[in-house]
């Protein structure tokens, strides 16, 4: 299999009154995966590396935010844009 890289833009809605420390919790996660370009702005984060890793890390933040949410008895709403190859 060919290496692959490929960028995600991603917007985290939690569905609380107190988003913010959420969204900055989520997108610490991700910077702490260590090797993966993360790229926050005021709207949306970027990430970007190898497709495996990429959605491999994705996907263990994206559950570990939706368990949060559920304990807390909310939701979150996610949107991502993937694109590739890069």
């Amino acid at each position: 299999m060919l290496p692959m890289e490929i960028g995600v833009e991603i917007s985290l809605y939690p569905l609380a009154e107190r988003f913010a420390p959420e969204i900055h919790d989520f997108i610490a996660r991700l910077n702490a995966a260590g090797d993966l370009k993360v790229v926050s702005g005021s709207l949306s984060t970027q990430i970007f590396g190898d497709c495996d890793r990429v959605l491999e890390v994705l996907h263990r933040e994206l559950r570990a935010t939706f368990e949060s949410r559920a304990k807390q008895g909310g939701k979150a709403a996610f949107v991502l844009k993937v694109l590739g190859p890069l």
